[in-house]
């Protein structure tokens, strides 16, 4: 069974960070991507960040140069620095595993969600 929990959500004000963990288990692929998605109240969801096993990352246009996506393989975890928040940025972030490349994943093909983590963002 693959699980999938986030941690890190939080409430900040304009131009504060945050930092979101995730950590999967029960995936058995040996190949495999991780990534995040946000959904904003009444917008659709859209993947943020995505990362292959092997490092590939691919981002979201409007969190370039604020959001980092990066990885732990050996614990099956993820993890997003988000930097220079704007409230635009405020949704509920989920974590998602799936096969690669990543900029797959980040378009909306993952196999397995977690449950998600709410960010507000103030201005």
């Amino acid at each position: 069974q693959v699980q999938l929990v986030e941690s890190g959500g939080g409430s900040v004000q304009s131009g504060g960070s945050l930092r979101l963990s995730c950590a999967a288990s029960g995936y058995s692929y040996r190949r495999y991507c991780m990534g995040w998605f946000r959904q904003a109240p009444g917008k659709e969801r859209e993947g943020v960040a995505a990362i292959d096993s092997d490092g590939t990352t691919d981002y979201e246009d409007s969190v370039k140069g604020r959001f980092t996506i990066s990885q732990y393989n050996a614990k099956n975890t993820v993890y997003l620095q988000m930097n220079s928040l704007k409230p635009e940025d405020t949704g509920m972030y989920s974590c998602a595993i799936g096969p690669p490349p990543a900029r797959w994943l980040r378009l909306g093909n993952a196999g397995y969600w977690g449950q998600g983590t709410q960010v507000t963002v103030s201005s």
